[in-house]
């Protein structure tokens, strides 16, 4: 993946642009994956229908808003997220973000092929009889989706084009044969107890997607006009996720089941349940590599090229290894409140402080550390990591929603405590 080619450090040029439809689909692709069927399954585990319901539309809600105005903003300034966070956060302190940025991916890289092996593992013994260890599928799998994100956004961009309409077809397939076993009038009054709080499922529903939504102007800042990324956000995360995660977690109802390959063997799909597996799980994981390189490039521009993606994909095989799926909720809920606070820096900083500085020529002359920006991050983290214990306050009863809104907050306050702007090309303040 060349630097040059991708933009990681540059804005966009005007013949890269394409329209929103088309910078949609890879978003839209990303709800089809493993990790939100398996989300909509563990929260209706975990609630009450009604409270899982009502988690879900919450959940999306948030993730819209979220990705809607980081999404705006990529399209806007034409900049990835990662240049954006060095804008918010100063260059110094950009790097300690968008090295966090870069373990959690390489992470997510790492339980999605996990996922992905030991999906397909159960499909080929239950389909054809055939038993493959996971390890050879994980060291396939991760080669491909490395030969991929080698290729860039194009090439991510022609596979979700080409995988969506049928993930949409067979998404639909589940919902129909979870719907002759349950009527969606027995599913409301299904009783069952609840072993999660409303927040909690929230939190898990937000740390599924919450990093997508954050490096959404990865993606969005190829969009010809910046109204491209609230759409975009619109239909991934109010439309289509929502719909992916009801239909989980309706056919877990209908099935009784919480494993998501046997859910899909038993509502039937059959080779249709290879297709979620295989394109989702292809498609993500590929999204995931390409911003992992987005963020290392943007803030250490001489780690660059196609074999430090090689290597980074490489550490997301070996963190498969590990087993890290067997933490999922937790490690989701982490994801949540590690980065939702840095959305409400950047948020609050364009829309409200400092519109202005948000373009390449700043970036010539950078603060090295905005001390508002990380300690607003840290104060909502802090806020979203401890939020079970009795003494932290909590504001709307739902922990990320709170941290967007210190974060966002105490961002604003600190700015007028001191002044940490970026400096402008003349070198003013």
């Amino acid at each position: 993946m060349d630097n040059q080619n991708e933009y990681s450090s540059v804005a966009v040029t005007a013949e890269q642009i394409v329209s929103w439809p088309r910078v949609a689909a890879g978003s839209v692709m990303i709800a089809f994956s493993l990790p939100t069927f398996i989300t909509g399954i563990e929260v209706y585990q975990g609630l009450t229908v009604p409270d899982t319901v009502w988690a879900l539309i919450i959940g999306s809600v948030l993730l819209t808003i979220i990705g809607g105005t980081m999404g705006a903003i990529g399209a806007k300034t034409r900049l990835s997220s990662y240049l954006l966070v060095r804008i918010a956060f100063g260059d110094r302190g950009a790097g300690v973000v968008n090295l966090a940025f870069a373990l959690s991916l390489i992470g997510w890289f790492g339980v999605n092929i996990d996922l992905f092996s030991g999906a397909v593992s159960h499909l080929l013994l239950d389909v054809f009889e055939i038993h493959i260890p996971d390890w050879p599928i994980e060291m396939a799998a991760g080669i491909c989706m490395i030969i991929t994100t080698i290729f860039g956004f194009k090439a991510i961009n022609i596979l979700a084009s080409i995988m969506v309409p049928v993930l949409v077809v067979v998404t639909a397939m589940m919902f129909w044969a979870a719907y002759n076993q349950l009527s969606l009038e027995q599913f409301w009054y299904f009783e069952k107890s609840a072993t999660l709080t409303l927040s909690d499922a929230v939190s898990a529903i937000v740390g599924a997607i919450i990093v997508g939504a954050i490096i959404l102007p990865d993606i969005t800042r190829f969009s010809k006009h910046w109204t491209g990324g609230v759409y975009t956000a619109f239909w991934a995360y109010m439309v289509v996720e929502l719909i992916v995660l009801f239909v989980a977690a309706f056919a877990a109802a209908a099935i009784g089941q919480s494993e998501i390959l046997s859910l899909m063997l038993g509502l039937g799909l059959g080779l249709a349940a290879f297709v979620i597996v295989i394109a989702g799980s292809w498609l993500l994981n590929s999204l995931n590599l390409y911003s992992t390189m987005l963020s290392v490039e943007a803030t250490w521009p001489k780690i660059t090229g196609n074999l430090y993606t090689c290597l980074f994909g490489l550490a997301g095989i070996i963190a498969a290894f590990f087993d890290i799926l067997d933490m999922f909720i937790a490690f989701l809920s982490f994801l949540a409140a590690i980065f939702v606070p840095v959305s409400g820096v950047i948020m609050v900083d364009f829309l409200f402080v400092r519109r202005e500085f948000y373009n390449l020529d700043s970036l010539n002359n950078n603060v090295k550390f905005s001390p508002a920006a990380f300690i607003a991050w840290l104060l909502g983290a802090a806020l979203a990591v401890f939020s079970d214990v009795a003494f932290m306050p909590s504001f709307t009863g739902i922990t990320v929603l709170d941290a967007v809104l210190i974060s966002g907050i105490v961002y604003a306050l600190l700015c007028n405590v001191w002044s940490t702007p970026v400096k402008n090309v003349e070198g003013e303040i």
